[in-house]
C-alpha cells in the first residue's frame, strides 16, 4: 500500500508541475506578444530621416586684440612683437546633425542649433537600395528661440516622407522610437518611453519639451521622435546627463515650421509686461485661493499691456478664456498669436476678476530689450532713524526724495531695505541689501508704518504678504510667509 501511495503522489506531482509549467509559458508567450515590435516602424519612417553636414568659416584673431580694451593693453604696445604677432588663417569648422523630411517637394525639418552660421549645408539621404544621395541645401528659415530651422532640397523624383501628428494627445508612457546620426552612425534608432511632458529647461523662453528615456546623443538633435503610429510627434533636441533627452513637440513645431515657410521668419505677440509665477505665498497674501496665473511684475509705459489698462500687481488667469497656471504658459499663448491680434486677458485685480482686450506688437529684441525699467540701484546711505522688523530679518528707512525720483517712484512712497540678516525669512525669500520696497500687497506704503500694519492685519490673517520691490532697475515680486 504504501508504495502504491508514492507512486500516486509521484504521478499527481508530475500533473501539477506540468500544469505550473504550461501556465508559466503560456504567461511568458503573452507577455513577449505585449512588447512593441519597432521593425516596421523604423524600416518605413527610417528613409525619411537625414544627415546633416555643416561647414563654417571661424575667422581667426590676432592673439594681441584679446587684451584690448584693457589694463594689459598699454603694457604689450611696449613690445613691438607681441603687437605685430602674424595673424592666424581661418580655419573651417565642420558638424554633423540630423533631420526628417516633411514633404515629397524636399522640405526638411532641423535644429536651428544644426545649421546655424553654416556657410554649406549638405543632406545625405539613403536610398531605398542603402546607396547615399547628397543635396545641397537652401535653408528657408531659422527660430532661434524655439531652435527649429526649415531647410528645402531639390530632387528629380518624389522624396519620402514622415507627418506630424498629435504632441496634446501624448500620455506619458506612451513608447517612442528615436532616429538620427549620433556621432555621424546614419540611422541609429533608439526606442524608449515618454518620460514626462511639459519640461522647461532653462534653454530658452519657450521651453515645454516632451522628455523621453529614448537614447538621444549628440548627433540625434533635429531627429525625428516617432510614436508607435509612425507619426512625428516630437524633434529631438537636448541632452541631460546619462540618458535623459528631450524633444520639442510637434504641435509647437508645426506652428513655427509653417511661418517660416510662408516668410522666412517668426512674427510673435508682445504685450510689453514683465512677468512672474504666483507662488503659494503670493496666492495666501493676494486671498487667491486655489487660482493660479502669471503675475504682472512691471509694465512697459509704452507697450501694449499699459495702453490696455494692465498694472503691475494684476495677476492674469486666462488668455481668450483658456486659463494659464504660470508665466511659461502666458508667455506662450501671447506669443502663438500674431501681432494685431487682440486677445482677451481675465486679470485678477482688487480681488475680483477684469477682462481687458490687448492689441498685441511684434516681440523684437527692441522691445525686449526696453522691457527693463529706468534709473539706477539705490546708494546704500547710514540707516539714520531706520526701524527693524525682527520677524522678517529686515532693517529699513523711508526712501529719500531724490531716491524716489531717480527710480520714478511716487513722491513718498517705499522702503529702503538697509540690512536683510542672514538666514532670515526675508533671506530665504530672496529680498537684498538696497532692495526697495514700494507696494505691499499691492499697496504703496509711505514708512514702516504702513508695512507693519500690512503685517499686522492682513500678514498674520492669510499667513504670508507679497512684496514689490525694485532692484538694478527692474521691479519684481516677493512673497513672504508671516506667521
Amino acid at each position: 500500500m504504501a508504495t502504491i501511495s508514492c507512486i500516486c503522489v509521484r504521478k499527481m506531482y508530475s500533473i501539477c508541475m506540468f500544469f505550473v509549467l504550461s501556465l508559466f509559458m503560456l504567461n511568458t508567450t503573452a507577455c513577449a506578444s505585449d512588447l512593441p515590435d519597432f521593425r516596421k516602424l523604423a524600416r518605413e519612417s527610417g528613409h525619411a530621416v537625414v544627415n546633416i553636414s555643416t561647414e563654417k568659416t571661424v575667422e581667426s584673431v590676432n592673439p594681441f586684440d584679446m587684451f584690448k580694451d584693457s589694463p594689459l593693453e598699454r603694457f604689450f604696445e611696449q613690445f613691438p612683437p607681441f603687437r605685430n604677432m602674424p595673424q592666424q588663417p581661418n580655419r573651417r569648422e565642420r558638424s554633423l546633425g540630423s533631420g526628417f523630411i516633411i514633404s515629397k517637394d524636399g522640405y526638411i525639418v532641423t535644429n536651428n542649433h544644426v545649421v546655424k552660421d553654416a556657410d554649406v549645408v549638405r543632406v545625405n539621404l539613403e536610398g531605398s537600395s542603402g546607396r547615399t544621395a547628397s543635396y545641397s541645401a537652401q535653408v528657408i528659415g531659422m527660430d532661434a528661440e524655439t531652435d527649429i530651422a526649415l531647410l528645402k532640397i531639390s530632387a528629380d523624383k518624389d522624396l519620402p516622407f514622415t507627418a506630424f501628428g498629435d504632441s496634446d494627445k501624448l500620455e506619458v508612457g506612451e513608447w517612442v522610437l528615436a532616429i538620427g546620426n549620433p556621432f555621424g552612425l546614419d540611422h541609429t534608432v533608439t526606442a524608449g518611453i515618454v518620460s514626462a511632458k511639459g519640461r522647461d529647461i532653462r534653454s530658452g523662453p519657450f521651453d515645454n519639451y516632451l522628455q523621453t528615456d529614448a537614447s538621444i546623443n549628440p548627433g540625434n538633435s533635429g531627429g525625428p521622435l516617432i510614436n508607435m503610429k509612425g507619426e512625428v510627434i516630437g524633434i529631438n533636441t537636448a541632452i541631460i546627463g546619462q540618458g535623459i533627452g528631450f524633444a520639442i513637440p510637434s504641435n509647437m513645431a508645426a506652428r513655427i515650421i509653417d511661418q517660416l515657410k510662408d516668410e522666412g521668419r517668426v512674427q510673435r505677440g508682445w504685450i510689453g509686461v514683465s512677468i512672474e509665477d504666483v507662488d503659494d505665498n503670493m496666492a495666501k497674501a493676494l486671498a487667491l485661493g486655489d487660482m493660479r496665473g502669471s503675475l504682472i511684475s512691471s509694465v512697459v509705459p509704452t507697450g501694449p499691456a499699459a495702453a490696455a489698462g494692465i498694472k503691475a500687481g494684476d495677476i492674469v488667469t486666462h488668455v481668450n478664456g483658456t486659463p494659464v497656471q504660470n508665466s511659461s504658459q502666458f508667455l506662450r499663448a501671447i506669443a502663438n498669436l500674431k501681432p494685431g491680434n487682440t486677445p482677451n486677458l481675465t486679470l485678477w485685480r482688487d480681488n475680483k476678476p477684469l477682462i481687458v482686450k490687448v492689441t498685441l506688437g511684434e516681440r523684437t529684441a527692441e522691445n525686449l530689450s526696453g522691457q527693463r525699467g529706468g534709473g539706477s540701484a539705490p546708494t546704500p546711505q547710514t540707516p539714520q532713524g531706520s526701524a527693524e522688523i525682527a520677524a522678517l530679518g529686515l532693517q529699513l528707512r523711508a526712501v529719500t526724495e531724490r531716491e524716489a525720483n531717480s527710480l520714478r517712484l511716487p513722491s513718498g512712497a517705499g522702503l529702503l531695505a538697509v540690512s536683510v540678516e542672514a538666514n532670515s525669512v526675508a533671506a530665504e525669500a530672496g529680498l537684498r541689501k538696497d532692495d526697495v520696497i514700494f507696494m505691499v500687497n499691492m499697496r504703496l506704503i509711505k514708512d514702516v508704518e504702513d508695512f507693519a500694519e500690512i503685517l499686522k492685519n492682513e500678514g498674520k490673517q492669510r499667513g504670508a504678504v507679497v512684496l514689490q520691490i525694485y532692484r538694478d532697475g527692474q521691479a519684481v515680486f516677493r512673497s513672504l510667509p508671516v506667521k
